[in-house]
């Protein structure tokens, strides 16, 4: 399949290109409880949101790094269950042509409570709709498969509370350091770039579970 070869190809050359510009984070105070205060009002939450590790995750849909990642960060919180929380916030990049209609596509599925369906349509299908000349058919066309009402989806994708959402989580992100996708924090703590894969994130999960044991 397209989307299975695009996705060999860039897992291994296009993650540098996507994260070369990354900020580095350090721990910071005031960091930590902006984070902390905001997480319940952004983002999207799969799994408990009192689990004792949470993975946050600033994505594109139109990052095949961030494609790479989607169904790996889903297994892990098939893995994990009630251990792990996997909260996601919309980050598009300006250099990719359709992110912004997609992360409003995600979030107007949101208003009718098919986020994660939107986001993992989006994500297995992004070889295609990023090429696309018409991305908004496409869209309307996936929010059908996945039960949502598509004129309502029509009418809210451009609404103005869609618009608030993604740039809320953009400003979070950038209060964090955001810069570029994806950037993954485990229990507030940045992910560093050469653990930004399925071995390296689980065996981050792993050492957030290990260390909340030894408190």
């Amino acid at each position: 399949m397209i989307v299975a070869s695009v996705g060999l190809i860039t897992l291994a050359s296009g993650t540098m290109l996507y994260r070369a510009k990354r900020v580095a984070l350090s721990p910071n105070s005031k960091l930590q409880g902006a984070l902390a205060k905001g997480r319940d009002k952004t983002g999207h939450t799969l799994g408990k949101p009192d689990a004792p590790v949470v993975l946050e995750e600033f994505g594109d849909f139109e990052c095949p790094p961030c494609g790479n990642l989607s169904e790996p960060i889903n297994q892990l919180e098939r893995d994990y269950r009630e251990r792990l929380c996997v909260i996601f916030h919309n980050f598009p990049l300006a250099n990719h042509q359709h992110a912004r209609d997609a992360a409003q596509a995600a979030e107007a599925a949101a208003l009718q409570d098919r986020f994660w369906q939107m986001h993992d349509v989006l994500y297995r299908e992004q070889a295609l709709w990023s090429k696309a000349a018409d991305v908004r058919s496409l869209f309307r066309a996936y929010a059908g498969t996945i039960g949502v009402n598509v004129a309502q989806f029509e009418k809210d994708i451009e609404s103005e509370e869609v618009r608030r959402r993604v740039a809320t989580d953009q400003q979070k992100g950038a209060v964090m350091g955001v810069s570029t996708t994806p950037s993954i924090f485990v229990n507030d703590q940045p992910v560093p770039v050469p653990q930004l894969n399925p071995a390296g994130l689980r065996a981050a999960v792993d050492a957030a579970l290990k260390g909340k044991a030894q408190r």
